[in-house]
């Protein structure tokens, strides 16, 4: 039999980029231009999904409100300097809109600590829309225990408890799509409440309109609060919007990426857990915040880090859990589909068990950051900061797992730049807090060491560039941070040199890099262009006097975002599609950084 589609087969998963982000600061949804939420984890980032059909498939859940029939999207935004999305469909003769947002600011009030609003409405013509309430918990896609209440379905699995409301009533069953006819001036609305060891509180659609409206407004005033005069602004505005969301508010540490096992190669092997933090990404934010004025960021960031690393300080982890203890131990899902069949579907990750010495460099520096902006390191602070310098001086010559996590450690010049970076801005915060002569004398040597060594052997001649690892001819997008590190003058021949090499032969096509030589990070498969660097790209090219390009090249970039301003971590070239966990604070933070950069580049040189 030839032609036509299987009506059995399911219909492929909507691209990556097609999903917007709902979030709280404790967890975060992605829901589709369909209408369906399919990926929200309870009741933190890191927890079990409860609706999972982007990567679980049909039998891990989803909760979907939209047109009953297909429809035209004509219309999907975020509402300006809010975190409410609004998606509007083309049916027959009406238009139907969905406004939908997570409640952030449940504190000092009667509320569950996860609340999402759906509110469906039409101003021309009646329109049918359908509610389809499937979650599905966990791994193994367990079905609730159901009960009504007034007359919600309340969805239970032992401690978890999940309620939908409406107003008007609507007859929901879970896993059975219900019609529902919306008419002009009579909007339906949904509310999702979770409670997690806690009693599950009913919450009027009403007031939690109203709840949705008031947090609108408190985002708003966040916003205003970000310097106006920021190039590029309103995109910079989206992506401080998106880390706030993906910050856990509890610990004040920002989650990588909301998603696990998005695949960085489509039907590849390349697929891992982000719902963890990274401290030299969580850094990397730091230092984009204060830099637009938000120092609490900052500081609840350096507080969390002084919590989460006690317990194998002096070494700083490569990544923590939210709430700061050790990431599970990486395994793999039997039985989940994974998105596009990308399989295996993971959960914890490996790499909290590598050697990174280039994040005692970020950390730092975004301490030293911190202390520019005028905030003094509490004494513990400064301690803990002692104590990373003092790793950096001791185990700077040992070979590293570097940025890239790579399983074959190595020399890598990124690595050994970074650790410079340590001592360099430890060292400078030392002239405003106390240090001992002789620990300061250690950094200074270790510091001056190290940069003898990168200058020897991390450097080729002929290619007039710094290299991936010593004794390697491959470079290393990575190295594109030189010119921001004051080892080298930004006139430096070498400095130059390694921005136009990595350009010119780890180029990806227009604007895009490829982070290192694909294929050369001994996995199966194809390695996307990984878009922090392209940001890192115009920051470098900004901070050596070229700020044409750097704001050619941004402009550029912004084509690559998806239709609502949010970015994944990397980007196939070939096809222009968005690939890996998303949307990635990574990538974000980058960006927001690259357009500070151009704000305060010199004029070309």
């Amino acid at each position: 039999m030839t032609g036509g589609s299987d009506p059995t087969r399911p219909p492929p998963p909507a691209p990556i980029s097609d999903y917007g982000l709902l979030g709280d600061t404790r967890t975060a949804a992605l829901v589709a231009s369909d209408g369906g939420i399919d990926w929200l984890c309870v009741p933190r980032f890191d927890g079990e999904p409860l609706f999972g059909r982007l990567i679980g498939g049909p039998d891990a859940g989803t909760f979907r409100v939209g047109p009953a029939r297909p429809a035209t999207v004509v219309e999907r935004r975020y509402r300006q300097y809010t975190a409410t999305l609004e998606t509007t469909w083309a049916v027959g003769s009406g238009r139907l809109t969905l406004t939908e947002a997570m409640v952030a600011e449940v504190s000092g009030r009667l509320l569950p600590t996860t609340l999402i609003v759906r509110r469906l409405s039409t101003e021309d013509a009646e329109v049918d829309a359908v509610v389809e309430f499937d979650p599905r918990l966990g791994v193994r896609h367990r079905r609730p225990r159901v009960r009504h209440r007034h007359p919600a379905p309340v969805c239970q699995w032992g401690s978890l408890a999940v309620s939908l409301s409406s107003a008007p009533d609507l007859a929901i069953e879970p896993g059975r799509p219900a019609l529902v006819r919306v008419r002009p001036g009579r909007p339906v609305t949904l509310v999702l409440a979770v409670a997690y060891r806690e009693p599950l509180i009913h919450v009027d659609p009403a007031w939690a309109w109203d709840l949705l409206t008031e947090d609108e407004d408190r985002w708003r005033a966040w916003t205003a609060e970000i310097d106006g005069s920021l190039p590029f602004r309103e995109h910079v505005v989206r992506s401080l919007l998106t880390m706030r969301l993906l910050t856990y508010s509890p610990s004040r540490a920002p989650v990588a990426a909301p998603t696990t096992s998005l695949p960085e190669d489509p039907g590849g092997v390349r697929n891992w857990d982000y719902r963890y933090v990274w401290p030299r990404d969580a850094s990397i934010g730091v230092s984009a915040f204060l830099s637009v004025g938000k120092p609490d960021e900052a500081r609840g960031f350096l507080a969390w880090l002084l919590h989460a690393s006690r317990l194998q300080r002096p070494r700083l982890p490569a990544l923590l859990t939210l709430h700061g203890r050790h990431v599970p131990a990486e395994r793999e899902l039997p039985g989940w589909p994974g998105y596009l069949g990308s399989v295996p579907v993971r959960i914890g990750n490996a790499a909290a068990g590598q050697h990174q010495l280039d994040g005692y460099g970020w950390v730092i520096d975004a301490a030293w950051a911190f202390v520019q902006a005028g905030q003094g390191l509490y004494t513990e602070t400064w301690r803990a900061v002692r104590g990373f310098a003092d790793v950096v001086a001791s185990c700077w010559q040992e070979p590293d797992a570097g940025i890239w996590e790579v399983r074959q450690p190595a020399q890598h010049v990124h690595s050994k730049l970074m650790g410079w970076l340590a001592l360099d801005r430890a060292l400078r915060i030392a002239d405003t807090h106390r240090l001992p002569d002789r620990q300061r004398r250690r950094w200074r040597e270790a510091r001056d060491a190290i940069a003898a060594e990168v200058r020897a052997s991390g450097f080729d001649p002929t290619a007039a560039s710094y290299v991936r690892s010593f004794g390697s001819a491959e470079l290393d997008a990575a190295l594109l941070v030189l010119p921001l590190l004051d080892l080298e003058s930004v006139e430096s021949p070498r400095v130059r040199g390694t921005i136009d090499a990595v350009r010119d032969r780890l180029s990806a096509g227009p604007s895009l890099l490829y982070r290192y030589p694909p294929g050369r990070d001994g996995l199966p498969g194809a390695e996307g262009a990984f878009l922090p660097c392209s940001f890192w790209l115009v920051q470098a090219l900004a901070r050596t006097g070229r700020r044409v390009e750097a704001v050619e090249m941004f402009q550029s970039m912004l084509n690559y975002a998806s239709p609502l301003g949010l970015y994944a971590e990397e980007l196939d070239p070939a096809t222009g599609a968005q690939v890996g966990n998303y949307p990635q604070t990574l990538t974000h933070a980058a960006l927001v950084q690259a357009a500070l950069a151009i704000r305060d580049a010199p004029a070309d040189q």
